[in-house]
């Protein structure tokens, strides 16, 4: 039972969790859900996967450690956005598109030329979300978009993410045992077929497997360390040094000065590219959140693409002013909403009594750990283990979830060229390629005859 001050107010059957301030569907923590222990922990734990970005900070943004985990962990807090006004979404990066960024910025200047150019990207990421979200074509996005369109982006998202982590500088050639380890022991616990009989035989594995990858996680974090793959840590004790201040005054409007129109204009079509991308997010979390919606009838899980959007486009435009944040704000992050997912459906409700427990104490429990000193330094060598993990765990949901939607073979055979192309040159061309081979091969230009035969049986 999750914990609550006072007593639970609990959905009934089909309707929503009890919430405040009419159409803000304000939750706050103990009163419209209680905090669930289990989803804490793991977030706490899995504090090393956005971590795992200061690296990139430092390498492409010249922003040092020190700063980059104060962005780190004010970018955390702004996740609970999303689940505290009335969004299910258990938010992230637009993670496949990093690359593309950092490939971006290199032709700015080191510096702060370099800052304003992410400036102007990400404010231009966050008016686009902006604009999807108030004028309320998200959803349409979503219910219209063709379905060997929808599926080729999931599966080039997958591609890309499993790409990223076995190509040639990718991170499992670096620590091959420790990573394929995590993830043989990750995927087994999320996604084989013999976890729900052993959650049910075992109460053992049913506590252990309440904890997704957090557990196969820290096994394969210390088998990296005992066969040298992985730096044994040295801990720093006290609180994290958070400087806000020192982060808008050199890497913040404020401190750079306001970009110049042509930054804004060289950004705009990474921004549309990044776009792309996050709407194969916004795909899969409105699949997991129906799986998770239609797998228990206590509680109704309602997920609105334009509250999402115009969130994520609050967090961009913050952060665009105050602290540019290279992986953007998304939608969704793939790996933390199949856990959030996974535990809620293979619960009951004396278990784990609403949705919104479980989507927000993950973040409660990431950013609480992102303040204390000693699980920041102590995670700090593993932050690519659990960096390379939830990109495979997003590979495995995007490809699955792309194959579940494709119902005809033309779909099939559309979705695997797009996903192809999206995930070898880009966001862009993928989307260009899959409206051709739409309109060309599966729309219906011209409605098939009716014979006089049918027309009588008719």
């Amino acid at each position: 039972m999750a914990l609550y001050f006072g007593k639970p107010r609990l959905s009934g059957p089909d309707q929503e969790q009890p919430y405040a301030l009419g159409a803000l569907k304000l939750r706050l923590p103990f009163i419209h859900y209680g905090i669930e222990f289990p989803d804490l922990i793991q977030g706490a734990i899995l504090c090393v996967v956005p971590m795992g970005v200061t690296a990139i900070f430092t390498s492409s943004l010249g922003i040092p450690f020190e700063l980059g985990i104060t962005m780190v962990i004010l970018n955390n807090f702004l996740y609970l956005l999303h689940t505290s006004f009335g969004d299910p979404a258990v938010a992230g990066w637009i993670t496949p598109g990093i690359p593309l960024y950092v490939a971006f910025l290199a032709g700015f200047p080191q510096g702060p030329e370099r800052i304003q150019a992410m400036i102007a990207l990400q404010m231009v990421v966050g008016l686009i979300f902006l604009l999807m979200g108030v004028l309320r074509l998200a959803g349409t996005a979503v219910n219209r978009v063709p379905t060997s369109l929808k599926g080729g982006i999931l599966l080039g998202a997958g591609i890309a993410s499993v790409i990223s982590e076995f190509g040639a500088k990718g991170r499992v050639s670096q620590m091959p045992v420790t990573i394929l380890f995590g993830a043989a022991v990750s995927f087994f616990m999320l996604f084989s077929k013999t976890t729900q009989p052993l959650r049910k035989k075992y109460s053992f594995f049913r506590y252990v497997a309440q904890y997704g990858i957090a557990v196969p996680f820290v096994i394969s974090y210390a088998l990296g360390i005992i066969i040298k793959e992985v730096k044994i840590p040295e801990i720093s004790w006290g609180m994290t040094n958070f400087q806000f201040g020192e982060v808008v005054r050199q890497f913040s409007v404020f401190g750079v000065g306001f970009p110049p129109f042509q930054f804004f204009l060289a950004a705009v079509p990474m921004a549309i590219a990044a776009y792309i991308i996050a709407f194969g997010d916004v795909l899969v979390l409105s699949s997991l959140l129906k799986t998770a919606d239609e797998a228990r009838s206590d509680e109704k899980v309602l997920f609105n693409p334009n509250r999402n959007s115009v969130i994520v486009s609050i967090r961009n435009l913050f952060e665009s002013f105050f602290m540019p944040y290279l992986p953007l704000a998304g939608p969704q992050w793939t790996g933390g909403q199949a856990l959030v997912v996974n535990r809620y459906i293979n619960s009951t409700r004396e278990q784990e009594d609403s949705y919104w427990g479980g989507a927000t104490s993950i973040f409660w429990g990431m950013s609480i750990a992102l303040l204390l000193g000693p699980v920041v330094s102590l995670f700090k060598p593993g932050v690519a283990v659990g960096m390379s993990l939830t990109l495979l765990i997003q590979g495995y949901l995007c490809a699955y979830l792309a194959m579940e939607m494709l119902e005809t073979n033309l779909q099939r055979g559309i979705a695997g060229i797009v996903g192809a192309v999206l995930a070898t040159k880009g966001a862009a061309w993928g989307l260009a390629v899959g409206l051709v081979l739409y309109f060309v091969l599966e729309h219906q230009w011209i409605k098939p005859e009716v014979s006089s035969t049918q027309k009588v049986s008719a």
